[in-house]
Order: C-alpha cells, then sequence, then structure tokens
C-alpha cells in the first residue's frame, strides 16, 4: 500500500510582494513582440536609415526613373505627349492616374526621392560620428602572440630591443603609420594606417546626397521650355512666357529669374547620308543663330548643335529636332488669300515623311481645312498603292492633302493643337464617284477647289527646329555630387587599411625581433608588407651599428 505525497504547504505572498507585483509596470505583461509607441518610432527611423534601406530605396528611384525615359513626358515634349495619347486611348486613362505622363513631379516619386534623402541623413551622421571617433583613438595594443596572425615574421639581432623598437618608430612614421603613444614597460610598436578609407566611404555616401539636392534644386527653381521656330523667321524668339509652345516651371519658379536674352534662326544645315544601308538619314545638323544676351546688348552668332548647347546667363538653349514647313496657300474664289503660309509638318519616320494639317477659318462661305502628308523626296509604291519618302532629303518634296469644309471649332474659345483638326462638324470634300478628295500638289503647282471655294498653291519649303530652353539652378552642385562620388569611390578602392606591429625583446645574447601585419578590408596581401619593414629594419639597423663602430686606427710602425 503506497503513501500519497505529503503536499507542502505553499506560502502566501507577504506585504511587501503583494506591494511589488501590484506596481509592476504595465509592459511585463505585454506580449512577445509588442511594442510601445516610442519603441515602434525607434524600430521604424532604425529600418529607414539603414543601409539596407537606402540601397533598396536607391534602387527603386532608379526603376521609378524607367517609365520616364519610356513614356512621353508632357513637361518635356507636350506635343509628342498629346500624340502618344491619342493614339493609345485605353491605356492613356490608367497612366493619366499613375502620373506616367509627369513622372518626375509625381507624388510617388517624390515620396522615394524624399525618403532615400532620409535614409542617406540618417546613415551618414553615425557614420561619421563613429568615424570622427577613431580618428581620435589610438592604434590598438599588439597582440600577446604575433606569430599566430596569418602574416608574421622573425630574426634576430645583436642590436638592443629599445634600438629596434626606434628604428622601427623612425621607420613606420616615415611611411606615414600613425604610431601608439608609448609607455614604460612596452616591448612592442603599433602602427596604424589607411584611415582615409572610411572617409571615402563617407564622401561616396555623401556624394550621393549632394547629387539628390542638386537635383531638388533645379526641380524647384528651374524650367524647362520649347518652341518650334521657322529657319530664317525675321521675328525669331525672345526668352518670354508668351513664346513658349510649352513650359514646365518649378514650384518655386519665379518669371523674374528668366534671362532676357532673344535670338533667331539664320540658316540650317543637315548632312545626309547618301550611301550604306542608312542612307537618306540625317547623320548631324546645325542651326546658325543670332542672338542678343538683353535688348539693346551686341549681336552675337552661334552654330548651334546637338549636345553642344548656347550658355546664356543661367540658361541653355538646346537643339532637339528639326522638320519641314511646306508653304500653303489658300485663297477664296475672288483670289483673296484667307488663310496658309509656312505650317510645321511633324516628321513620323526617319526619312521625314510628316503629318500636318492647314487651318482657314477666314473662308467664305464656309470654313476650309486641310489634313495630309508632306514627302520630301515622294515615291510610290505598287504593293501598297501609296506613296511614301524615299529620302529625308527634299530632292522632290510633295503634299497630299484631304480637304475638309465646316465649322473648324476655332470660334468657340477652346485652346486647339495646331497639329490636329477638329472633325466633328466637318464634312470631307469627295469627288463624283465618291471618292475622297485628294490634293497632290509640288512646289509652285496649285489646285481648284469645287464649288466655288477657291484655290490651294503649294508655294515653297522652309524648315523649322525644334529649341528646348532650360534652366537648372542645381546642375553645379549635381556636377560637384558626381565628382565628390568619384573621388569618395577612387578612395574605398585603393586605399588599404592596415595595421603592422613590432616587437623586440632579449633572447639569450641577442634581441628576438617580431613583425606582423592584418589588412583590416580583407584580400590584402599583408605578407609583401612585412617582408618590406623586416628588410628595412635589417637595413637600417646594419647602418646604423656601422655608424657606431670606432673606426680602425693607422698604423703608426
Amino acid at each position: 500500500m503506497t503513501t500519497p505525497p505529503v503536499q507542502e504547504p505553499v506560502e502566501e505572498p507577504t506585504a511587501e510582494r503583494r506591494s511589488s507585483l501590484s506596481t509592476r509596470p504595465a509592459e511585463d505583461d505585454r506580449r512577445a513582440g509588442e511594442l510601445t509607441f516610442r519603441e515602434l518610432l525607434r524600430w521604424t527611423w532604425r529600418q529607414v536609415t539603414s543601409m539596407r534601406t537606402a540601397l533598396v530605396l536607391l534602387l527603386l528611384l532608379a526603376l521609378a526613373a524607367i517609365p520616364g525615359s519610356i513614356i512621353p513626358q508632357e513637361g518635356v515634349d507636350s506635343l509628342k505627349t498629346s500624340n502618344w495619347q491619342a493614339d493609345h486611348t485605353r491605356l492613356t486613362p490608367v497612366y493619366e492616374r499613375l502620373g506616367l505622363f509627369s513622372v518626375y513631379d509625381s507624388p510617388w516619386f517624390s515620396a522615394i526621392y524624399l525618403l532615400l534623402m532620409l535614409s542617406l541623413v540618417g546613415c551618414i551622421l553615425p557614420r561619421t560620428f563613429h568615424y570622427a571617433r577613431g580618428l581620435r583613438a589610438q592604434p590598438p595594443r599588439a597582440p600577446r602572440n604575433l606569430t599566430r596572425l596569418p602574416d608574421h615574421a622573425s630574426y634576430g639581432t645583436t642590436a638592443s630591443p629599445e634600438e629596434v623598437l626606434e628604428q622601427a618608430r623612425q621607420l613606420l612614421r616615415r611611411r606615414r603609420y600613425r604610431l601608439r603613444a608609448t609607455a614604460d614597460g612596452d616591448d612592442a610598436v603599433s602602427a596604424e594606417r589607411g584611415y582615409l578609407r572610411e572617409a571615402g566611404n563617407l564622401v561616396f555616401h555623401l556624394s550621393v546626397l549632394v547629387v539628390l539636392v542638386g537635383f531638388a534644386l533645379g526641380g524647384l527653381f528651374g524650367y524647362k521650355g520649347g518652341v518650334i521656330l521657322l529657319v530664317g523667321d525675321d521675328y525669331g524668339f525672345s526668352n518670354d512666357l508668351t513664346q513658349y509652345d510649352d513650359f514646365n516651371p518649378g514650384s518655386l519658379f519665379r518669371a523674374d529669374d528668366m534671362e532676357p536674352f532673344s535670338f533667331s534662326i539664320d540658316d540650317f544645315d543637315v548632312d545626309w547620308l547618301t550611301t550604306g544601308p542608312r542612307a537618306g538619314m540625317a547623320r548631324g545638323f546645325e542651326s546658325h543663330l543670332s542672338y542678343q544676351e538683353s535688348p539693346g546688348a551686341p549681336e552675337k552668332t552661334y552654330d548651334l548643335k546637338v549636345n553642344h548647347p548656347l550658355s546664356i546667363g543661367n540658361t541653355d538653349v538646346f537643339l532637339i529636332g528639326h522638320g519641314y514647313a511646306p508653304v500653303i496657300t489658300i485663297r477664296n474664289s475672288k483670289g483673296e488669300t484667307v488663310g496658309g503660309g509656312p505650317t510645321p509638318f511633324l516628321p513620323v519616320n526617319q526619312s521625314f515623311q510628316s503629318i500636318g494639317v492647314v487651318k482657314a477659318p477666314d473662308a467664305e462661305p464656309t470654313q476650309i481645312g486641310l489634313e495630309g502628308e508632306f514627302y520630301p523626296t515622294v515615291a510610290f509604291s505598287k504593293q501598297t498603292g501609296s506613296y511614301f519618302s524615299l529620302l529625308g532629303k527634299p530632292l522632290d518634296p510633295m503634299v497630299s492633302m484631304l480637304v475638309y469644309t465646316g465649322d473648324l471649332g476655332m470660334d468657340s474659345g477652346a485652346p486647339q493643337s495646331i497639329y490636329a483638326l477638329d472633325k466633328t462638324h466637318t464634312t470631307m470634300l469627295t469627288k463624283k464617284n465618291g471618292a475622297p478628295l485628294r490634293l497632290d500638289l509640288r512646289p509652285g503647282e496649285t489646285a481648284t477647289l469645287p464649288n466655288g471655294l477657291g484655290t490651294v498653291t503649294f508655294d515653297g519649303l522652309q524648315q523649322w527646329n525644334k529649341i528646348q530652353i532650360s534652366q537648372t539652378p542645381g546642375k553645379w552642385v549635381a556636377l560637384v555630387g558626381v565628382v565628390l562620388a568619384l573621388v569618395g569611390l577612387l578612395g574605398s578602392l585603393f586605399i588599404r587599411p592596415r595595421r603592422v606591429w613590432v616587437r623586440a625583446r632579449r633572447d639569450g645574447d641577442g634581441t628576438l625581433v617580431e613583425v606582423a601585419a592584418l589588412d583590416r578590408s580583407g584580400g590584402g596581401d599583408t605578407a609583401v608588407v612585412v617582408d618590406e619593414v623586416v628588410a628595412a629594419l635589417q637595413k637600417d639597423l646594419q647602418v646604423d651599428l656601422q655608424r657606431r663602430l670606432p673606426e680602425p686606427k693607422e698604423d703608426q710602425s
């Protein structure tokens, strides 16, 4: 028969114990992983300012910039953007909601930009303080057993330990090592070099921040605009808001900061390829400008080329495109001019086949609109039954246009593109057989419109240039950042942080010298450093001993 275990009496908690239990902090009762609001903020800050987060944000910023390079941007080329939107009616609402037509002004791109700047600041500041403390710190003491290090060497000498250590200090000081202050009883010399490697890393990270600040300054205080100018036009261009075809200012832009210059395009040269698979394409082009930096200033000339802008003050003038402007005149039945003139047509391919419209809102008894294509060197394809441009050079130019009559929508006051024709309330003219009436004209030819509407004449051909004008206040800041990045990268790659120790102690009748080195960055060949230090020490000690030997006495016999 088994005896039941005896239960020990449960001790009642004392008054002090009950008091400590009742006053225990509430956070001790939290579940695992539960954070207070302060702890959550601290954890969030550490995550945002970690190097891993900065690298991820930098990658996201690069990926976010890709749509801005692929999709037409309203601030760069509003005309190209509107044409793209007209060709992609289903994608346009989605892209507009995502802000893909103005990527660099979108909230999500700005959020990545600001988070990256915050992360970089949070990374740089602690590392800077840590680096500053490291600069003031002395090299560490020599390890107890230098022979355990991967690269070490030892040798014996007749010089005293004090002489060896003094020679080691002089040698390492000449090699720009920083030495540890010696104390009584020290049997080793500790030296270190390569502190600028960490400075290179800090400079590189700081340079990214400087580049971001430079771009931010340009986006806030600068502007970018575009204008199409006719070659040989006497009116030219004045740097005024009313002169731009499209204008994209920064958030803090002021019109008073615009340079008061003006210019005109006197001539335009194109170098056409005449042989090879790219024959007929433009190899290079150059605009000959006459400009004034301010009203009343002397007139100057400049040859404007691609990637060779004209700089006036803080403003740059770029040549980014060119095309043809057929000179078409529309006359009424009385021979009076009711519309036309040089009209820029937009190229659609590399052979400069172009599309465009001509409007005559003052025509009577009804408004007239022409829509069609221009061929610099016209050719006919039997396979497709249509015209095409064989070359970009105007060897045999021709325009082919359809005719529309009715309300062109120009009296409503709503803005309208000069490159598009509102055909909502118009009627296309047709032949007696019902086929569309198409006007195929070469320079100097005239076509008569039916129903007494008048005539259309192709008088000649002019050229136009697409000019981009931009002011970027932060470009020099960004350039300084790029230079700093290069300097910091070179420093972090080629500066090797190393530590060298030299120990000397009595060993019988002589002195045992131990030399060891350590590469803090890893991968460095410190064996060469050890060999060089040993060879230099032996040489210096030998020279010193020879100097101290007494000179041989001359034989007096």
